[in-house]
């Protein structure tokens, strides 16, 4: 019995990571005969998991969205707040959460019924989030979660995109991954109208949709997405290498600057700072973040930034005192002080 629960936990583990199965790959991923996955799967719709099956040279086994959550998962309220939250976390400035939480997402949607996505859909609509970071800092949740989708399942994919250039186009594209790198979510996919590799900033993506166009995914040609992501990202004309020693230990930097920096040991408890980006005013706030004295800045562009902001901060301050400005301020008592006080 032991035996048999386990494998039906790892049959319904396979059936959430990809869309379709053909049986006989799902059943010696699972270890197992034909006959027997097919008790399996009866025993995954009798606890009322919504597996539909294929026969024929395509046939296979998916999980459909179903009428209600399967048992042991969420009631609906719990379903709505669980996906809202996870389309907010996609957004997020920490890499590490943002792309667990739209795998997370893209499988609770794949089985939630149509009356708790419209649920979702509405109070996501109606929701601002106020946030630090740059209007433009992220994609549009739906966009996230179609192009994950269509990743999953294989499947075309058609947007209207905006160059780099400032040129809007219309692109069809055959999904590979997505790539969490930086402050930007990419779309790493097959262009079909350039017949070439192409990554997309999502955050440039004014619609997209699925065509309902199958495809066998091709053979990328780096290691990995990120890999062809990064070498992309540091070829492109538009990005600076900036580099700077930073008074201060490395781990002092990885914990202020996070994932947006490469951070590297230097003797004297001082590091080196790398960072990619296309903006370099976001690369002086992100020196001044550390706050550590700052030498051999690179590159020449970045230097003109500080020196610009240095003078900028200093006329902004030199109509104080510095006698008056070190003294502490006494706490506020709500009234106004009198000339006699």
């Amino acid at each position: 019995m032991a035996n048999t629960s386990s494998r039906t936990l790892r049959l319904l583990s396979l059936l959430q990571a990809q869309r379709h199965w053909p049986g006989a790959e799902l059943a010696d991923r699972l270890g197992t005969s034909v006959r027997t996955l097919r008790r399996d799967i009866d025993r995954l719709r009798e606890l009322g998991y919504p597996v539909e099956g294929a026969r024929g040279v395509d046939g296979g086994y998916q999980l459909a969205a179903g009428a209600s959550l399967p048992p042991l998962a969420l009631d609906d309220e719990e379903a709505v707040a669980v996906a809202v939250g996870l389309q907010a976390a996609t957004t997020s400035t920490e890499a590490a959460m943002a792309e667990p939480s739209l795998r997370a997402l893209a499988k609770i949607v794949q089985v939630m019924p149509a009356r708790l996505r419209r649920q979702v859909d509405a109070l996501r609509a109606m929701t601002i989030t106020a946030s630090w970071a740059p209007v433009d800092a992220g994609p549009d949740p739906s966009v996230l979660l179609t192009a994950a989708q269509a990743c999953r399942a294989s499947e075309g994919l058609a947007m209207d995109y905006t160059a780099v250039d400032g040129a809007q186009t219309q692109r069809r594209v055959e999904p590979h991954r997505l790539v969490s790198f930086g402050r930007r979510w990419y779309l790493v996919a097959y262009d079909l109208d350039r017949q070439a590799w192409r990554n997309f900033r999502l955050d440039r993506v004014a619609t997209m949709a699925a065509d309902g166009r199958r495809f066998r995914p091709r053979k990328l040609p780096a290691a990995d997405a990120a890999a062809f992501v990064r070498q992309s990202i540091t070829t492109a004309r538009i990005n600076y290498d900036v580099r700077a020693v930073l008074d201060c230990p490395a781990a002092t930097a990885r914990e202020r600057l996070g994932p947006w920096a490469e951070v590297a040991d230097l003797p004297g408890d001082r590091c080196r700072l790398i960072i990619r980006t296309e903006s370099l005013p976001w690369a002086a706030m992100a020196l001044g973040s550390v706050a550590a004295e700052i030498s051999d800045v690179e590159p020449p562009e970045l230097a003109a930034v500080l020196r610009d902001w240095a003078a900028r901060f200093a006329a902004a301050t030199d109509d104080q005192d510095p006698a008056q400005a070190s003294k502490p301020r006494a706490a506020s008592t709500g009234r106004t002080p009198s000339a006699n006080q």
